[in-house]
């Protein structure tokens, strides 16, 4: 548990950096316009998806002593870390020269990170048939995800205190973090991938491959499940500091702190909905979790501006709506922990509906399709803050606080924040409405 749960710590470190910070990296210290950052973090969801079944396939076709998952592990763990370091660091030149640049650095990264991860999501079905276990293992790898995430926002919070010459310097620190984690996981995790189930190893082709996810109605429907959720967490990691910082006028030095109670939330939640689930059901956690998450997304909606000058000024009004922001966004945490947990504690299931259980190939196509998905909505989020008038500044300090956005911008980041968000999710809850989940639950493990 705990080697497969350090597992997911490197991509997870990496995926909460990106999801956070890399926008507002974009538009402010790299001076690139609102469509071009949005286009680039398209660009990246969309190769990370379209080198998803190849690598599910390659490592379906793997044959070590350790298995057909951890060689591609091992081996792209250095170049996580030597890309993750790369993408923040701002070239010389103009926004053509920096976009060839930020697209190379994306394919090398997103490369890298399919290599440590899709391989990785693959064991959690084949290190063991007991549907708890399977559970657990989710639960083990969501907790080691949000935990370097976490680290990682504490970094960037102390780091970023300097300016924008901090991204480099942040990425330096987790990089190194992330390859030496996947490194030990490797190592944790080598004695029980040899005994783990082997994967088919015949030739499939890929209309074969279409054709199996599309007539797998369980498989259908997980991954519908997944990519709503994810649509929605990925929109609000990508806006949420440009609405604490713009839209709800939060100091920079306050601002860059407020994402640590949301990892610490989601958490919590994670551990709370695993025991729920394996006692009550995946469907039912999923149906309390994803109410909560909707509703704390209409509140932050709503929520008036904290207006805070200085956080060493602060006036009790502003404290108020400071406390009131601060617990909005661990509900927010605390229910959006079941995006991580729900879809893939579900996705074993849809797996054994097939009688061949090919785990590399429905892994690769539930990554492929929730990526794609997020590529083309964080490019809607660049289109949507291009046409609201959304300003851009190179060389910001945070990015955020050189200038007032327009309030059509800033309508159009708290519909972002709140709204689409809210739609996604209960669409996500509205899908699952037939699945059954009795005496999955009951299971025990041995």
């Amino acid at each position: 548990m705990i080697s497969y749960g350090l597992g997911d710590a490197g991509t997870g470190l990496a995926a909460t950096q990106l999801g956070f910070y890399l926008f507002p990296f974009f538009t402010g210290a790299a001076g690139l316009p609102a469509v071009i950052a949005g286009s680039l973090l398209m660009v990246i969801k969309v190769w990370d998806a379209i080198n998803d079944p190849l690598i599910g396939w390659l490592s379906d076709h793997t044959q070590t002593r350790w298995g057909p998952r951890l060689p591609w592990m091992f081996i792209a763990s250095v170049p996580l870390g030597i890309s993750l370091a790369a993408i923040w660091w701002v070239p010389p030149g103009g926004i053509f020269q920096k976009t060839i640049y930020y697209i190379l650095m994306a394919i090398l990264l997103m490369t890298a990170y399919t290599g440590v991860n899709l391989p990785y999501a693959a064991l959690s079905t084949e290190l063991t048939e007991n549907t708890a276990l399977r559970t657990r293992l989710n639960a083990a790898r969501f907790t080691g995800s949000i935990l370097a995430g976490l680290s990682g926002l504490i970094i960037a919070a102390k780091v970023l205190s300097v300016g924008d010459q901090g991204f480099v310097l942040m990425g330096r620190i987790t990089g190194t973090i992330a390859s030496f984690a996947t490194l030990v996981a490797c190592w944790g995790l080598a004695p029980f991938a040899k005994q783990a189930r082997q994967p088919i190893k015949q030739t499939e082709p890929f209309r074969k491959q279409i054709k199996r996810v599309l007539r797998n109605s369980t498989f259908l429907k997980v991954i519908g499940l997944y990519l709503l959720l994810w649509c929605g967490l990925q929109l609000m990691q990508t806006v949420s500091l440009i609405y604490l910082e713009q839209v709800m006028h939060v100091p920079n030095e306050v601002s860059k702190w407020i994402p640590i109670p949301f990892q610490l939330s989601a958490l919590i939640g994670l551990q709370i909905w695993s025991i729920y689930s394996n006692k009550y059901g995946r469907i039912s956690a999923l149906y309390f979790g994803g109410m909560i998450w909707i509703l704390s997304c209409l509140m932050a909606m709503i929520l008036p501006p904290v207006s805070i000058n200085s956080f060493m000024a602060i006036e009790l009004g502003s404290l108020i709506k400071l406390l009131l922001l601060i617990i909005t966004i661990l509900l927010v945490g605390f229910g959006a922990s079941t995006a991580y947990l729900i879809p893939w504690s579900l996705l074993p299931d849809a797996i054994d509906a097939d009688p061949e259980k090919p785990a590399g190939v429905y892994t690769a196509w539930m990554v492929l399709i929730q990526k794609i998905g997020i590529g083309f909505s964080v490019q809607l989020l660049g289109l949507l803050l291009s046409f609201a008038g959304y300003q851009s500044k190179i060389n910001c300090n945070g990015s955020i606080d050189c200038f007032d956005q327009p309030i059509s911008a800033q309508v159009t980041i708290r519909l972002c924040m709140g709204l689409i968000p809210a739609v996604l999710v209960g669409l996500g809850l509205f899908i699952m409405r037939t699945w059954s989940d009795k005496g999955l639950h009951l299971e025990t493990s041995n």
